[in-house]
């Protein structure tokens, strides 16, 4: 059975490791150096990086690892190659593409969720009982998704952005989300701001604020649970998502 593993980045990222004792693939790997130690300190071989978009605490990682570990897989957004910023990926994938983990024969599906970056990808796996691969249904999703969140518009418009998030609405409602930042307190923040009289996402609040200060991580979370706790998911239509999206921009908790 694999495993997957947070190894925070910078001040708030995640990169998340699929591995077993041996090998690893990493998502995101805006630096090097923790993905580095990470695999000194257990002896594993990387294998191959996921990427879900192009901006720099996703990618900055990759051409340290591409040289310490030659000829390793790099999968990434069709859209980043054409763009110019990914010109070294070995894969490049599109809505709906199937990617396989070497060696374990692991298949995730790849959605298109442009919004945050026009770019932006996420990668699910549907998840297997047999004792093998990701055991339950895992969505890594970027900037798209976060804990009760979702990213800023820098390149997408609000309409695209609903339409992505709609997208991961509809995964399984079990499936765990692995998103790239630890930006949860702020968000369920947000959350309570805008549903007062949500008493779910006041108690995950609570239990956050206590798991961040064991120094704890917050993830990964489930789509039910942002289905019952994410303002954004929870918005209705796209004209409520994008000023709910502009309320969110300016708010100071």
């Amino acid at each position: 059975m694999l495993s997957i593993t947070e190894l925070p980045a910078f001040t708030d990222n995640y990169i998340w490791a699929i591995h077993d004792t041996q090998q690893a693939w990493v998502v995101d790997p805006g630096q090097a150096e923790p993905v580095q130690r990470w695999l000194a300190s257990g002896g594993l071989k990387l294998r191959g990086i996921l990427l879900t978009h192009h901006h720099g605490d996703h990618i900055g990682g990759v051409a340290a690892l591409r040289t310490q570990f030659p000829g390793i897989e790099i999968i990434g957004p069709l859209a980043g190659r054409q763009a110019g910023t990914m010109p070294w990926l070995t894969q490049a994938v599109k809505d709906r593409d199937a990617v396989q983990l070497a060696p374990w024969g692991v298949t995730l599906q790849v959605l298109a969720t442009p919004g945050h970056t026009l770019d932006h990808i996420c990668y699910f796996a549907v998840g297997t009982a047999d004792g093998t691969g990701i055991d339950s249904p895992a969505l890594f999703c970027g900037d798209t998704l976060f804990a009760a969140g979702c990213g800023r518009l820098f390149e997408g418009s609000p309409e695209q952005m609903w339409t992505s998030l709609s997208v991961l609405a509809e995964l399984p409602s079990a499936t765990r989300m692995f998103c790239a930042h630890e930006y949860t307190v702020a968000n369920l923040r947000f959350a309570t701001h805008v549903e007062p009289a949500n008493t779910r996402t006041a108690e995950r609040l609570a239990a956050c604020i206590a798991l961040r200060a064991q120094g704890r991580c917050t993830l990964p979370s489930t789509i039910e649970t942002e289905l019952e706790t994410n303002p954004f998911l929870r918005a209705g239509s796209a004209a409520e998502f994008a000023r709910r999206r502009a309320l969110k921009d300016v708010f100071r908790a």
